[in-house]
């Protein structure tokens, strides 16, 4: 078998690469120094059909921070829609997902079918409630619906959440690059942070939502041709899916109900389901985009964009996973010693299946490079809006004049530029920290969306409800997830990878004996597929804050604003919640 290094990059391919790096940042450029927005922040149209508009308050307290912020609420739908893509899909998801399947199969599969169902419950359930109240944050909601308190320690999470994830996002594509050009790690990791600071720091969430459009499409082609390649390198589809069938990687109707297989239609399905929503229904990363926009109609049309878009990604991905295993069935690039570590099965397929063809690892370097960049991108532009909105304006009451709002969040996207490339070093140093910063950040993604669920339709939920049941979720969920990490770093669980084979290695190479170890001794939570820890928080969240609230004097129905629970439950609220509505649509007759 050949070794990378008889792939490396050539001329067209650092043209291509430097291509996208000149783009990224001109866009920057572009947006932040000579297409200023030439329209001032204005009512923005009827959130829902049967909702009238609301007099909007001054984002973040100046129309200069809205412009940078928001975009003035004025964006158009596709750029957005591609935004919305670029901030979930990194280089972790398309390294990721290929060596999943690969390594277990094509069951995981049918997480496109979860994306599909999380697009229609967020575009319904959640969206709606952001777009009528007219929220900068998502976290605004929060100290709306119950108190300031839970307004904070959400936002507080979500800031640890964002800063663990920087070094997987700049880290994952460094090693990629690392590996078919030979540039020093640390060199790669400076260029993409140092660029992606600079365009989202000139040129705010334009910059980025623009940048975020064409480096989607670039990731989506890049991944796209290696399909398209390979399949013809591999002889057909129809070989492809019949070496897949005879390695056992085929696998659609696992429907065990044992909740320790890690892939089971069960499994995948409600966990992916969960996780997904947890993440696309309430994460500030997510409703800045869908707030940018002018309408409930156009978020709910960049929602729907985003989740075919995402659902089609992925599966790209799993069938290119089947494309790794077509290749690499008889010699396992693993145990060979070709590579060190699963993600990166897809750089060396690439370099030794298309590597040969000019561009083609530029193109695939470029795609994960631009995935690299705008998920970053997207992190530094939102982590400094809930700096300033929910800890400055929220958490302290600090009013910052215009001026001072600019410098702190500018500052804070070049201070978090700088705590991303320090955390590479720790990350590199420390191969332990992934899986556990990997564990702290689900937790809080299912913290957070069971607090917003509690709110929008749990109606009696009230204040100690909501932090008993977001404290119980959070210790539960943290629970299982430390536990079973733990467990596994003591060799006490056993792999579930499917076999492999190194018979056609051209070396002497000889596959590992696995100790298989009794499991029944093993706590049952931490046997538990990963994909059952998400949904188990967001449920302990709901059920105990639910209970909780009824035994703590419910919150009074009839008390309630309508705008602050979801539409799919105003059928059943008491016309009292519709008063305020009521009196707006009275005083604008009486105005006109």
């Amino acid at each position: 078998m050949e070794t990378t290094d008889n792939y490396r990059f050539g001329v067209v391919d650092y043209i291509v690469f430097l291509g996208m790096i000149v783009l990224s940042t001109g866009t920057g450029i572009y947006f932040g120094c000579y297409k200023k927005s030439k329209k001032t922040i204005e009512e923005v149209e009827p959130s829902l059909p049967d909702s009238v508009d609301k007099p909007r308050k001054q984002d973040f307290g100046s129309a200069k921070m809205s412009e940078y912020l928001l975009g003035s609420r004025q964006l158009k739908v596709f750029p957005v829609a591609m935004s919305l893509i670029a901030s979930y899909v990194s280089g972790v998801t398309i390294l990721g997902t290929t060596s999943e399947i690969y390594n277990y199969g094509t069951q995981y599969w049918f997480i496109a079918i979860a994306i599909l169902l999380q697009g229609v419950a967020v575009a319904y359930i959640y969206i709606p409630v952001f777009t009528v109240l007219q929220v900068g944050s998502s976290y605004e909601y929060l100290e709306m619906r119950f108190h300031s308190v839970i307004r904070s320690i959400a936002s507080f999470m979500f800031i640890l959440d964002e800063i663990l994830f920087l070094p997987f996002i700049v880290y994952v594509p460094a090693i990629a690059l690392n590996q078919v050009s030979g540039i020093n790690l640390h060199v790669i990791s400076s260029v993409i942070v140092i660029v992606c600071v600079f365009y989202t720091f000139v040129g705010g969430i334009k910059a980025v939502v623009h940048t975020d459009a064409w480096q989607t499409l670039v990731m989506f082609l890049s991944v796209l041709a290696v399909a398209i390649l390979g399949t013809f390198y591999a002889n057909g589809i129809d070989k492809l899916f019949d070496d897949a069938a005879k390695g056992e990687r085929l696998i659609f109707t696992n429907i065990n109900p044992s909740p320790y297989v890690r892939h089971t239609v069960w499994s995948v399905l409600i966990g992916g389901f969960s996780y997904w929503t947890s993440f696309n229904a309430v994460n500030q990363t997510m409703v800045q985009r869908y707030m940018s926009l002018p309408s409930l109609k156009q978020a709910r049309a960049s929602m729907a964009i985003f989740t075919i878009g995402v659902a089609a990604f992925v599966s790209v991905c799993c069938y290119v996973g089947l494309l790794i295993f077509e290749k690499y069935q008889d010699c396992d690039p693993l145990t060979a010693g070709l590579i060190t570590h699963d993600d990166q099965l897809l750089p060396l397929y690439v370099v030794q299946s298309v590597g040969h063809l000019s561009g083609m690892a530029g193109l695939f370097i470029a795609g994960i490079f631009g995935a690299a960049l705008s998920s970053l991108s997207v992190v530094l532009n939102s982590t400094s809006l809930v700096i300033l909105e929910d800890i400055v304006r929220g958490c302290f009451k600090i009013q910052p004049s215009e001026r001072a709002s600019t410098i702190l969040v500018k500052g804070s996207i070049l201070v978090l530029g700088v705590i991303a490339l320090s955390l590479v070093l720790v990350l590199e140093h420390l191969s332990g920290v992934l899986s556990i910063c990997t564990s702290m950040t689900a937790i809080a993604a299912g913290t957070t969306f069971g607090l917003f669920t509690l709110g929008m339709l749990v109606p009696w939920a009230n204040n100690v409800g909501t932090a008993v049941g977001g404290i119980v979720g959070a210790l539960l969920a943290g629970w299982i997830s430390f536990g079973t990490q733990f467990t596994i770093a003591a060799g006490q669980l056993n792999s579930q990878k499917l076999n492999v084979s190194v018979e056609q290695c051209t070396t002497n190479v000889t596959l590992p004996e696995h100790n298989w170890v009794n499991e029944e001794d093993v706590f049952p939570l931490y046997r538990l597929s990963y994909h059952w820890i998400n949904p188990i928080g967001v449920a302990t969240v709901i059920v105990v804050g639910s209970i909780v609230s009824l035994l703590t004097k419910p919150t009074d129905v009839k008390t309630l604003d309508a705008d602050l629970i979801s539409p799919v439950l105003h059928r059943f609220l008491p016309k009292e919640c519709f008063v305020s509505r009521q009196q707006q649509q009275t005083n604008l007759l009486n105005r006109t």
